[in-house]
């Protein structure tokens, strides 16, 4: 049969567990679509072709003994910040341009169990930081939508990937809102996990209490079947929760009558674009529609200061776990000079792009002596209120309802020389990231041919009902359905 551009994971189960295509055979066609469209979108930082056939034909062995779970013979995306033993992992930066991991993440080892086959490792801004890829030391990643728009950051090539048919899913990961920003901004569905509910263990350190992993998708379903793979406690890292995963599949195909859904006035900021508003607006009346009770008179008063307590932690924990990049133990090693000082200063000069150079230094000074009681301890006080405001407002409510975005996508280069304004294209997900709660972004509609993006938050470890009700709308609505003219 002729093999559809675009597949589900679910779908594509269903034709592998039949036997109507092989996932050799599906391996190939995505393959062959990687080859056409990724010198236009530039999703891939490295295609690992031979070894996704070798994986397939091994798959295909597992699904003829009769051992075929969900993910079994399925292609797949990894963004290029997860450890890939003998698969090159460059975080997009010169600094790891030829490092090969001895291991593999944890979540990789996960997929690897279910029978993942790798496509390859997707492009993303260098060390993770940025919200458009146009930080990757190598290229910039196109918006599959509109090739002269950013596919947003730092998982862009992950959700360009996806969204233009170049693998079923991908992981990515989100430290102020990097699946769920890109997600938004390709029309596709992306979830960050509550912290602790994935190991980290294996993924490139930004800033370690704000990272996760998480999924990124066609579709709900697909981002359910996926969490069910890789969630859960590893004793290789010690912030993963040890508690019980639930079957998120059967968090589907329920209604939300008699849900609470608060809308907290503080995420209609300031400069958001009147469409996304409208869209947004949209979407809370079919979830009204659906049977969900709507409270409006919701604040989260602290939400302002978000942007500012996130960008002193993050370059905080950056500036820590970027230090081990000395030019001494791995990656890019300045030589020219007998000086060692010199050799670790030329390192770091060269090695790291411009983004990240000045998330060092914001960092090394707010923890510099002198300024960490006035910077980093006051930023981390104002993060315990901001949480416990999530808190409270998950007493009264199932879940919140928010825009993922302010913006549809940018034009590539629109924002780049201006760091401020590329920072407050994730004033809708970082909030979410300081708490450590769960949110998920999924396609919330359209303005001008250009994708919107929902957000649903939850309280800890309350993935279920972000399912639950992400199910919902996306039935009632059919905006995953739509797909790009590429």
């Amino acid at each position: 049969m002729t093999i559809p551009a675009y597949l589900t994971i679910h779908e594509a189960h269903k034709l592998l567990k039949t036997k109507q295509i092989s996932s050799v055979e599906l391996t190939k066609a995505t393959l062959e679509r990687i080859e056409k469209l990724d010198p236009k979108v530039k999703a891939f930082m490295t295609v690992t072709g031979d070894l996704a056939l070798r994986q397939a034909g091994e798959a295909d062995k597992r699904i003829a003994g009769g051992d075929c779970n969900p993910l079994t013979g399925v292609p797949a995306v990894m963004k290029d910040v997860l450890c890939t033993k003998g698969v090159r992992t460059t975080c997009s930066s010169k600094m790891l341009e030829n490092f090969v991991p001895p291991y593999n993440a944890t979540v990789i080892e996960k997929l690897y169990a279910q029978g993942m086959v790798l496509l390859g490792k997707a492009n993303m801004d260098e060390f993770a930081m940025g919200s458009s890829t146009e930080n990757s030391a190598y290229f910039t990643t196109r918006n599959p939508w509109d090739l002269e728009r950013v596919p947003g950051g730092s998982s862009g090539g992950s959700a360009a990937a996806v969204a233009a048919g170049e693998g079923l899913y991908a992981l990515g990961s989100d430290t102020g809102g990097s699946i769920r920003q890109p997600a938004g901004f390709c029309s596709i569905t992306g979830l960050k996990p509550t912290y602790g509910r994935v190991s980290r263990y294996g993924l490139i350190a930004f800033a370690s209490s704000l990272d996760q992993i998480g999924p990124m998708t066609q579709d709900v379903e697909d981002a359910a079947i996926v969490m069910n793979a890789i969630s859960g406690h590893d004793e290789h890292d010690s912030t993963s929760v040890p508690c019980e995963v639930p079957d998120y599949t059967k968090s589907l195909n329920r209604d939300i009558k008699g849900m609470k859904l608060g809308i907290p006035r503080e995420y209609f900021v300031e400069g958001i674009q009147p469409e996304v508003a409208q869209a947004i607006e949209a979407a809370i009346a079919k979830l009204e529609e659906l049977g969900a009770k709507i409270d409006r008179n919701v604040s989260l008063p602290s939400t302002p200061y978000a942007l500012a307590v996130y960008y002193i932690i993050a370059p905080s924990e950056a500036s820590a776990n970027l230090s081990r990049y000395d030019g001494v133990k791995y990656g890019f090693s300045y030589q020219g000079t007998d000086s060692m000082w010199e050799a670790m200063e030329k390192t770091r000069q060269f090695g790291f792009g411009q983004e990240v150079k000045r998330r060092i230094m914001l960092g090394t000074y707010a923890l510099s002596a002198g300024y960490y009681d006035a910077y980093y301890l006051k930023a981390q006080k104002v993060r315990t209120l901001i949480r416990m405001e999530f808190d409270r407002a998950f007493e009264k409510y199932d879940a919140l309802i928010t825009p993922t975005s302010p913006t549809v996508p940018f034009k590539a280069g629109e924002k780049a020389d201006d760091p401020l304004a590329m920072y407050l294209s994730d004033v809708c997900t970082l909030p979410i990231n300081i708490a450590g709660v769960p949110a998920i972004s999924i396609p919330g509609g359209f303005a001008n041919g250009l994708p919107i993006g929902l957000q649903i938050i939850a309280k800890p470890f309350a993935e279920e009902t972000i399912f639950r009700i992400a199910h919902a709308y996306e039935q009632a609505t059919g905006w995953q359905k739509m797909k790009p003219k590429l």
